[in-house]
């Protein structure tokens, strides 16, 4: 009988995540969510991805439609299996969650951040 061969899974990592999200926009804010402080934590394990992340106010209208491309991003990587968001709002979020980055593009239009 020939021996089966295990596929070795590849490994996600948090800076991949952060990579693939940093191509979901916030449509009122022409800034990624990575850059913009919303992204919190990352928990992986065994190919399930957590996102902890927040918006920029509690009753934002299009959380269905950022968790939905989060969800989208995540699960286009390999070895990701399956994908939960949490939203939370402590702390809450602050102009001084945006990266430089960001601050940068915010200025480029014409921001005083």
């Amino acid at each position: 009988m020939a021996e089966e061969k295990k596929e070795k899974k590849k490994t996600i990592t948090p800076e991949e995540i952060r990579e693939a999200l940093k191509e979901v926009y916030d449509p009122e804010i022409p800034v990624n969510i990575v850059d913009l402080g919303l992204i919190y934590g990352l928990e992986i394990q065994d190919g399930k991805v957590k996102v902890v992340m927040t918006l920029t106010a509690p009753g934002c209208p299009i959380w269905p439609m950022i968790e939905a491309e989060v969800k989208n991003r995540i699960l286009a990587l390999e070895g990701v299996e399956d994908v939960e968001v949490q939203f939370v709002w402590d702390p809450p979020w602050n102009l001084n969650m945006i990266s430089e980055e960001g601050r940068a593009v915010l200025r480029s239009l014409g921001f005083n951040v």
